[in-house]
């Protein structure tokens, strides 16, 4: 289908999308193969698994208490309070004023700080190589394209809109931590509402209503049309972080008089930017997946570049990020500040209730 009478444009795949009708520059061939994106599936695959390793402990720590010790203690795993980015700002602000860590959900803290220096070095690499909303957003669209053999590409002007609607969600959030002062933080994360914030959060998709379903049910539709849907459009989470990139010395250049104009690198955007008409990416929006680069056949043309343009392998950049994150996680251990200080008795006093905290 080559045009369409509506106003949203039809975004083939790759395999389907001729380069430019002339090329005027002989192609060197890259004399290395490109090995990127088998590394970042991998470290998404293993980002996946130990969320759900997570989630399952989670389960049954939850069912422990739920049941009234009927069944067997499972230690609470503290990296689900990664699902907790708001509480994860209260407890920023409540240690940036007090010097103090939070004693409820302080991984939230930790976690977050871990994430946005991910950002500022090395852009929005979270969201392309760690997120797992983000792994499965990316799988969702290359399943409507598999299917449909092409995603939606939104107008212009309906796309920019859109863009700034997680922005206005980060700022209603920011707003409202800003607001609160340090005691009233306290009290909060101290209230049984926030101590069992984690439970909730679950409960939310244990017992989901009709309208929160068909609400999800949208967002995966529209994932698989609209390339990342959610995250384009909607996560505050991972506008904080593309704010956090704009400060990173890392971007995506091309080398003009390497490039051979074949637009293959903007195809394989999944962030849709005009690869092949810049000189650097700058944009909020790259997360630094390098699927511009892979997509490249010319050597030399297109890479992660750090200043003074010294080359960033995808190796590097999976080990800077690699580094962040289990430095952050081991220094919140060292400091005895990783895990929720909630006695057993206060649990089975709030967890059974958790629901009774959202529908009293």
């Amino acid at each position: 289908m080559a045009t369409m009478p509506t106003s949203v444009q039809l975004e083939s795949a790759p395999a389907r999308t001729a380069p430019r009708a002339v090329q005027k520059k002989k192609l060197l061939r890259r004399r290395v193969k490109d090995h990127s994106q088998a590394l970042r599936l991998a470290l998404q695959a293993a980002f996946l698994l130990l969320n759900a390793v997570i989630g399952v402990k989670f389960f049954l720590f939850v069912r422990y208490f739920e049941s009234g010790g009927g069944t067997a203690r499972i230690p609470r795993p503290p990296g689900v309070d990664g699902w907790l980015p708001i509480g994860g700002m209260m407890n920023l602000k409540y240690f940036l004023f007090t010097g103090e860590f939070p004693r409820v959900h302080p991984a939230a803290m930790f976690l977050l700080v871990a994430f946005l220096l991910i950002s500022i070095l090395f852009r929005k690499a979270f969201c392309g190589w760690l997120c797992p909303i983000g792994t499965l957003s990316e799988g969702l669209w290359k399943l409507g394209r598999k299917f449909l053999k092409m995603n939606w590409r939104l107008p212009r002007w309906l796309d920019i809109p859109l863009r700034g609607l997680k922005y206005v969600l980060l700022a209603l959030f920011v707003y409202a931590v800003a607001g609160m002062s340090i005691e009233g933080i306290r009290a909060f994360l101290g209230s049984p509402y926030g101590v069992v914030a984690d439970v909730e959060m679950l409960n939310f998709f244990r017992f989901m209503g009709a309208t929160a379903a068909i609400t999800l049910g949208v967002l995966i539709l529209l994932s698989m049309l609209i390339k990342n849907f959610w995250c384009r459009y909607l996560c505050p989470y991972g506008a904080l972080l593309g704010l956090g990139a704009l400060a990173s010395p890392s971007r995506i250049r091309r080398t003009p008089n390497r490039c051979i104009d074949c637009a293959k690198c903007a195809v394989a955007c999944p962030a849709l930017l005009p690869v092949d008409k810049l000189i650097t990416i700058k944009s909020a929006e790259c997360t630094a997946c390098m699927e511009c680069v892979a997509a490249c056949p010319a050597e030399g043309a297109l890479q992660m570049s750090l200043p003074g343009r010294r080359k960033l392998p995808a190796w590097g950049l999976a080990a800077g990020v690699a580094a962040i994150f289990l430095g952050v996680v081991l220094l919140a251990r060292l400091n005895g500040a990783w895990q929720t200080d909630v006695p057993d008795a206060v649990y089975f006093q709030l967890v059974p209730r958790a629901m009774e905290f959202i529908h009293p």
